[in-house]
Order: structure tokens, then C-alpha cells, then sequence
């Protein structure tokens, strides 16, 4: 069983290592996103007592690639299926791979075995270690999907969904897109959580074959618990349905204009420098740069500095929206840098997020 496991740990990471060398060296232009509905065809994912997960999440997927399309005629969207039909596990990753996509969004319901109370809510994962039981349980589940392909023990280099040591490899391996699928997974649940008045379940990371396999940043967002009535209820609908899609749209469209900054930076200049300097002379400088924070913690009145509710975290700065203090902890031009830190602070607050600001108010 050792030797097994080690001959499939050192092929995972020379498959890692070639598919992210031919992505790092392809020349590509524009912006692709791939979609990924979750499950398909003859396996209808997790069942509810009215519905099939396979359903929800292709209507989600299709509603959010159409929000995509109309808003972002840059964007070349591909789905991984658009019917409902059954596609393999590394199918899925090869028709993002093949594309040198940007992005990667694997859409699933959740579900708890009907003996048990189901929580309810949002949750959206990255590829890493699972650091507990239930986020160990979820990648089971999700990654169960093999079990209805031929021969997915050796297409899967011996991967067992069911073994627990099958998920060695990943304590192994380095995701060199980890970052930037933190911050959009973190993206993507505020806007869940705030626009779509889900209950929070957090960033998470977990041991999910799909992301395993795409060469990009994705993430694997968990829309609800179908088997929770309440929150099936509410992917069901029209409404719910296309509440879900903006969401991850609006985390999509704040993400794609970082990237869209980054990458005039980097690959224009000399645009930039020129622009500048012939730039008409109206007296007035736009010095306006980004600033990241991290918010961690909202208030209904003005904490003191040293109050318990901040958890030792100073110095700290906060911002008034309506009523309410939101509290951030840090202060960073650099996204990478505020990454790094964002990190730090969910060790003590696990909703916490990065905001961005300019001349000092919230970018939203």
C-alpha cells in the first residue's frame, strides 16, 4: 500500500509540474473562464426531496456565463457542460487546460446524510489539505463522481475516493495559483454571504480532484445544502437562481478588474509611460492607487482599542456604512502582500475578507 501510494504521489506531481509548465510558457491573449457545473447525465450529484443537484448548479452556471457575456465582451466563457449530460472528472480539467484559461469556477450543492440534522449555507473551497472531518467528507462526496467512469483507478493513477490515504498527495503538493484562488473564493463568498443573504460557511480548503487537475486558479463553490429544506427551497427557484449567479458575478467582475490592472501593468509600460506624458495638462493628478485591507469584524457602535472583540489584533482602522463600524486590520498596495495577511487574520477571524479602497473610502 505504501509503495502504491508513493509511485501515485511522485505521478501527480509530475503531471502538476508539465501541465503547469506548458501554462506558464503558451502565449495567449484575452481573458477565458471556465464554468463547471458539478455532476451531470446518469449521476444527478446530491438529491433533495425535489430536486437533483445536477440541475441547480447547470441553471447557476448558464445564468452566470450569460451575466459574464453581456457585461465582459472580452471574456471567452466555456462551460464544461451546457446539457445535461455526464462529463469525466479530467475531461472537465482538459477543457479548461487546452483553452489556457484564467479561471476556473466548479459550482455543487452540498448534502448530509438524511439521518442527520443538515446545517445549511455557503461555503467556497480551494484546492489544499482539509484540516478537519467535514471538509474531509465534502471532497468524498464531490470526488465520488469517479465511480461512475470505466477504469478510474488507472486513469486516476490508483486514486480512491473512499481512502483516506488517497489524500496524501496533497500534504505534497504546491499550488502555485493558491493565492489568487484565495482571493477570489473570498470574493466569492462575501458576495454570497451579503448580496445573496447566505449563511456563511466560510473559505475552506479541501482535497477536490478537479481543481487538482486545472492549471489556473479555480475555486469549488458549495451554493447550499439541498439537503437542508430551506436552502433547497431556495435554489430551486428563478429567484434564488439567478441571486446565486450574480453574486459570483460581481465577485468575478471585482477579480477580472484587478486582473485587468495587473496585466496593463506588466505587459504595457511603455502605453503607460506615453499615456502619461502626452496626457493633457488639466492641473489636476489622478494619484489614486489601490489600498488593501482586510475587514474582519462589523459593529453595530465604535469599539475601544483594546476592546476583547478585536482579538489582539492592532493597529486597526474601521470605516462606517450606514450604521454599522466594519473594522480592517492592515494596509497594502500590493494584493499579493494583502493575501499574505488576510491569511493571517481568518487564524482569528475565519470570515474575514480583503477591501479595497481609494483615497481612503471602500471600493465596492
Amino acid at each position: 500500500m505504501l509503495l502504491r501510494l508513493k509511485k501515485l504521489i511522485v505521478c501527480c506531481l509530475g503531471v502538476l509540474f508539465l501541465i503547469t509548465a506548458e501554462s506558464a510558457f503558451a502565449q495567449k491573449s484575452g481573458f477565458t473562464v471556465v464554468i463547471d457545473p458539478g455532476h451531470g447525465g446518469r449521476d444527478p450529484g446530491a438529491i433533495g426531496s425535489g430536486s437533483k443537484e445536477k440541475d441547480i448548479v447547470l441553471a447557476v452556471g448558464k445564468k452566470l456565463g450569460e451575466l459574464i457575456r453581456n457585461s465582459h465582451p472580452d471574456v471567452n466563457v466555456l462551460y464544461t457542460r451546457d446539457t445535461d449530460r455526464f462529463v469525466e472528472l479530467n475531461k472537465r480539467a482538459e477543457i479548461a487546460n487546452k483553452a489556457k484559461a484564467d479561471l476556473y469556477i466548479s459550482l455543487h450543492c452540498n448534502a448530509l446524510d438524511r439521518r442527520k440534522r443538515s446545517p445549511q449555507g455557503v461555503e467556497t473551497f480551494v484546492l489544499g489539505l482539509h484540516r478537519s472531518k467535514d471538509n474531509l467528507d465534502v471532497a468524498k462526496a464531490e470526488n465520488s463522481v469517479i465511480l461512475y467512469e470505466e477504469d478510474y483507478s488507472t486513469k486516476y493513477q490508483g486514486f480512491n475516493p473512499n481512502e483516506p490515504e488517497s489524500y496524501i498527495m496533497f500534504e505534497f503538493m504546491t499550488d502555485q495559483y493558491l493565492q489568487q484562488s484565495v482571493y477570489f473564493a473570498s470574493l466569492v463568498q462575501n458576495r454570497l454571504v451579503n448580496n445573496s443573504k447566505r449563511a456563511n460557511r466560510d473559505v475552506r480548503q479541501a482535497g477536490f480532484l478537479v481543481l487538482r487537475e486545472v492549471a489556473m486558479p479555480s475555486i469549488l463553490v458549495e451554493l447550499g445544502y439541498i439537503s437542508n429544506a430551506s436552502d433547497e427551497r431556495y435554489m430551486k427557484t428563478e429567484s434564488g437562481q439567478k441571486s446565486l449567479a450574480n453574486s459570483v458575478y460581481l465577485a468575478f467582475k471585482e477579480y477580472k478588474r484587478e486582473y485587468d490592472k495587473k496585466s496593463h501593468v506588466f505587459t504595457h509600460p511603455q502605453q503607460r509611460k506615453t499615456t502619461a506624458d502626452s496626457a493633457p495638462k488639466t492641473g489636476i493628478t489622478d494619484t489614486a492607487t489601490s489600498e488593501y485591507r482586510i475587514q474582519f469584524l462589523t459593529a453595530p457602535r465604535k469599539l475601544a482599542n483594546n476592546s476583547s472583540q478585536l482579538k489582539g489584533l492592532n493597529p486597526v482602522d474601521f470605516y462606517v456604512d450606514g450604521s454599522t463600524y466594519k473594522y480592517t486590520y492592515g494596509r497594502s498596495s500590493d494584493l499579493n502582500e494583502a493575501t499574505k495577511t488576510l491569511r493571517t487574520v481568518q487564524t482569528r477571524f475565519k470570515d474575514a475578507f480583503i477591501v479595497e479602497f481609494k483615497d481612503g473610502k471602500r471600493v465596492k
